[in-house]
């Protein structure tokens, strides 16, 4: 069987790095804050800049490795040496490098490094073959055959078979409620080449289980000591593990696929502030940055900014208040935004090119559906939004009024009034959030602003209206926002949303054994010319912005050509990064 092909359509313009050669920064004044911050992470990187491994047991220090790059940096390291703080990406494992306890899965899936998996991505978004020749799925969807190529070695010397795939899954179901296998009944080594996987229900979207979870040796794994010295088939090797600190990767040099040219790899485990100083001081060669210094110029580094389809967004409560309760006792339903007319009049009443504008910068998009940029969006289920006039009909024709004339709308007694919670730790959030309640003002809308823990949030987001963030490229978790469901404290579908016909489409979509046909239906249950959770249809959301992932980039650096969607995984494409001296 041949390559899988599921294309992404990403509307994505980055500034894309092809360097020169670099002249090292001169001094800067900094404020006192910056230099206490770019001194600790001086003492960070300073123990570690010498790092080289005489063996994969027990890497030594040697200053005197590695010779001034066309980086010429205080910090001397070869050419072929990384240093990197991509926050979204990583963050720091708290249980180690463990593709079972959710290494290089979960919220935020990217390149894991030191494991392979059985497909990766292509630059163009689509899912290729990695450790998979090719796969198949039965016809009631619910077997599939991955056969898997049987050349590949892990870093102790033992050949990878189809067993330790099998093992590596079976092990994942129950082991970590990120990786969510809790539809895997159980994989098995038909042979050496070939792992069947049986389901218990039709899953399209298992596609992603496969491209994301890192296999793991069965000879090798013990659950308490994997994470900390885990033997994988990656690109990478970890060799050193400083616990808050940094993780240090080396080149794997039986690695089966196309090799690297950065042969060390140095993750710093730091806040993204702290690794701004540490850019400032040249310190590292990228690093992720706050939207906040977006217009911050560092002397000997490029700006990029990455499109990830990193959607955020309002999520209304659709039930009316009844007094229902959730399992834990908590509120459900709001009165106001039950009201179709409220959700459609702000959709289409809102401007979201002036936040993209006004709060990131222009570094993002606007976004309609939550999915706008993905393959299984639908253009159709978009609506045309900024457009005053016509959200203020929406609202009259329903019989929302400002009778009293005190600037806020009423019907039956009741105010378009309402709350809407945000994170009070997320800035950016805030930031939305008052711009949509600053808008909604023009619509006789009043939006009641309260920060909040997650706990907080929680347990009101089937009552208030709560500003949400969305980034999966898992088509289940489309499944799971939009499919009815009871009040059960999760955060998928915190409006509560229910339409049967919506359900259908979603149902038909994760039954499909071909994903061009699944595809079909994930569209259809946004807008199928009547009905759907987009704005055209049932306006679930307000759904407001996409927000890119914004680095500091080495300007010696290549990155190839970043994935689409690429963002958090930045480091997908590793292979094609390079340094220009």
């Amino acid at each position: 069987m041949g390559t899988v092909s599921i294309k992404f359509y990403h509307n994505e313009d980055f500034n894309r790095n092809r360097g020169g050669i670099h002249i090292r920064k001169n001094k800067q004044h900094l404020p006192t804050g910056t230099i206490i911050l770019i001194i600790a992470v001086i003492g960070i990187i300073s123990f570690m800049s010498g790092c080289v491994s005489s063996s994969t047991q027990s890497p030594e220090l040697d200053s005197a490795s590695g010779s001034e790059s066309g980086s010429a940096s205080a910090t001397s390291r070869a050419s072929d040496e990384l240093v990197v703080n991509v926050y979204s990406h990583t963050k720091e494992p708290a249980t180690g490098f463990d593709p079972l306890l959710g290494w290089g899965c979960g919220h935020v899936n990217f390149e894991p490094l030191v494991q392979s998996t059985l497909f990766k991505s292509a630059d163009d978004g689509s899912i290729i073959n990695d450790l998979a020749t090719g796969y198949s799925v039965s016809s009631d969807g619910k077997t599939w055959t991955v056969n898997v190529r049987d050349d590949v070695k892990f870093t102790d010397g033992k050949k990878l078979s189809a067993s330790d795939v099998a093992f590596t899954f079976n092990a994942a179901i129950g082991s970590n409620s990120e990786l969510d296998m809790s539809n895997l009944e159980s994989a098995a080594a038909i042979n050496e080449t070939a792992v069947e996987f049986k389901l218990k229900e039709p899953q399209s979207s298992f596609i992603w289980r496969l491209r994301y979870v890192g296999i793991v040796p069965e000879h090798a794994y013990e659950k308490e000591a994997y994470g900390r010295n885990p033997v994988g088939s990656g690109p990478y090797k970890l060799i050193q593990w400083d616990r808050g600190q940094q993780a240090i990767f080396e080149y794997n040099p039986d690695y089966y696929g196309q090799e690297p040219y950065f042969k060390k790899i140095t993750m710093l485990f730091l806040d993204k502030d702290t690794a701004f100083a540490a850019a400032k001081s040249g310190k590292v060669d990228i690093a992720e940055i706050e939207i906040n210094n977006v217009n911050q110029k560092v002397d000997g580094y490029n700006l990029i900014s990455f499109p990830a389809s990193r959607a955020f967004g309002v999520s209304f409560p659709m039930q009316k208040n009844t007094g229902n309760k959730s399992l834990k006792g908590d509120p459900v339903g709001n009165n106001v935004t039950a009201d179709i007319a409220i959700r459609k009049a702000l959709n289409t009443g809102i401007d979201r090119k002036v936040i993209v504008d006004g709060v990131l910068y222009g570094k993002g998009d606007v976004e309609y559906t939550g999915v706008d940029q993905r393959e299984f969006g639908n253009p159709e289920a978009k609506i045309t939004d900024s457009n005053l006039e016509k959200a203020r009909k929406i609202l009259e024709d329903a019989g929302w009024k400002d009778i009293d004339e005190d600037g806020i709308r009423e019907k039956n007694g009741i105010r378009a009034e309402f709350d809407l919670y945000y994170s009070s730790s997320d800035q950016t959030r805030q930031a939305l959030s008052v711009a949509v309640s600053e808008q909604a003002k023009k619509l006789g809308i009043k939006i009641n602003l309260k920060g909040a823990s997650w706990d907080e949030i929680y347990a009101n987001q089937y009552s208030s209206a709560v500003l949400y963030a969305y980034s999966s490229i898992d088509t289940f978790n489309l499944y799971q926002q939009y499919h009815s469901k009871e009040a059960d404290d999760t955060y998928k579908n915190p409006g509560l949303y229910s339409n049967p016909v919506v359900d259908r489409y979603l149902e038909s979509a994760l039954r499909s054994s071909d994903q061009d046909e699944a595809t079909k239906y994930w569209q259809l249950a946004a807008y199928d010319g009547n009905t759907g959770y987009g704005p055209a249809g049932d306006a679930t959301w307000l759904w407001l912005v996409t927000m890119d992932y914004l680095y500091v980039v080495d300007e010696t650096l290549d990155l190839g050509t970043p994935q689409k969607n690429a963002g958090a995984d930045i480091l997908g494409n590793i292979y094609e990064w390079k340094r220009i001296d």
